[in-house]
């Protein structure tokens, strides 16, 4: 097997493992998805350590929820999926909306955001969060 060929299985492999690719020829297409399904478990585990209010709003379905979600979508890293999670379905809960305000406030120079029990205010990544 030549460099190029390797690089190509181990590409579709890659795919069929956190992209929602099919399993490459040679493989045991049950094992394949057993490991996609442990995958984004752990992607689910990381997001909540990130996002836990937004876990929360979830219970104990928020594994099974966010890896629905996030089956076949290549991660972006905990915090971006967990953004990206929430833009998709807003939140609810006030500390999960609270969450994707601090988040969206930091990743501008200057920024304020309101809610109906909160005000963030982000400088330069750095946010106040106001409670009321």
């Amino acid at each position: 097997m030549s460099g190029d060929d390797l690089a190509r299985r181990q590409a579709e492999l890659v795919r069929a493992l956190v992209a929602g690719g099919a399993a490459p020829e040679g493989f045991d297409a049950g094992r394949v998805a057993i490991a996609r399904k442990a995958l984004l478990r752990k992607r689910a585990r990381n997001v909540r350590r990130e996002w836990p209010c937004l876990a929360a709003q979830y219970g104990d379905g928020w594994e099974q929820v966010f890896s629905a979600w996030a089956d076949g979508r290549p991660t972006q890293g905990a915090l971006s999926d967990g953004y990206e999670f929430a833009r998709a379905n807003l939140p609810t809960d006030p500390g999960a909306r609270v969450e994707l305000m601090v988040y969206e406030a930091r990743s501008r120079a200057f920024a304020v955001r309101i809610g109906q029990r909160a005000l963030v205010v982000a400088v330069r990544g750095r946010a106040w969060l106001k409670l009321w």
